[in-house]
């Protein structure tokens, strides 16, 4: 092999090498439900929600994941995000209603596995009944909860 192929493969080889090692120290792993880290969620969530972000940071920049727990018979009223929401089922049973009111009758259910992509700034409200669900929301951070009628806000009622 001559000299400039070999150098070229070798500098290559050191690269691919560099790059691989940056790219292991962001992984992140949880290998299963007991490895997830809760927490009371925010302020702005209903009471006894929990939530456990899994890597990333929604509020700021870059992209994030995180994880809700909502007791039974939790919800959070009609809000909307910044950025876009992309929401996965993945327990019990979470009711999912667009719109600028709350009305539990028109709602759709979602079981576990269900996932619903909400584009940025769009009304919605979600509810649990007799069950507790959790869900997993990925997105782009800064990442927040901005409700239609600020009264709403749990945390302006403390």
């Amino acid at each position: 092999m001559p000299n400039v192929v070999r150098a070229s493969a070798l500098a290559a080889a050191a690269l691919i090498a560099t790059a691989g090692s940056g790219l292991a120290e962001d992984v992140t792993l949880v290998p299963g439900p007991a490895a997830v880290r809760w927490a009371p969620a925010p302020a702005s969530l209903p009471k006894g929600a929990q939530l456990a972000v899994l890597t990333g940071d929604p509020g700021q920049p870059g992209p994030f994941v995180l994880r809700v727990k909502f007791p039974p018979d939790t919800a959070v009223a009609p809000h909307w995000h910044a950025t876009a929401e992309n929401l996965t089922v993945l327990s019990g049973a979470l009711f999912h209603e667009m719109g600028d009111k709350l009305d539990k009758g028109r709602g759709d259910e979602l079981a576990a596995g269900a996932f619903v992509y909400l584009p940025a700034r769009m009304n919605h409200s979600v509810w649990t009944t007799t069950s507790e669900a959790v869900v997993q929301v990925t997105g782009t951070g800064p990442f927040g909860l901005n409700y239609v009628n600020p009264m709403d806000d749990p945390s302006k009622s403390q």
